[in-house]
């Protein structure tokens, strides 16, 4: 059985705000809500940790060097 490719970070912001919606619509019943909730959070890490990897590797792209310049690298992106 192959296995399922780990969502990207706009599918999974995508599912999240789907999720905000139904929460504030607030007529779902509580364990829909709880469901949502939970899911919502797992969604909202996923979201931060691939946004603080983003970050990272901006960090390198610009370091500045001691005389106030920026030394470009390359961007190597890690797809896994």
């Amino acid at each position: 059985m192959p296995r399922k490719k780990a969502a990207s970070f706009e599918e999974n912001l995508q599912e999240l705000e789907k999720i905000v919606s139904r929460l504030e619509g607030g007529e779902a019943p509580l364990e829909e809500i709880m469901a949502d909730y939970t899911r919502g959070m797992e969604l909202s890490g996923k979201c931060l940790e691939a946004l603080k990897k983003a970050e990272e590797q901006m960090d390198i792209l610009l370091a500045e060097n001691g005389d106030g310049s920026v030394t470009e690298q390359e961007l190597i992106i890690d797809n896994k």
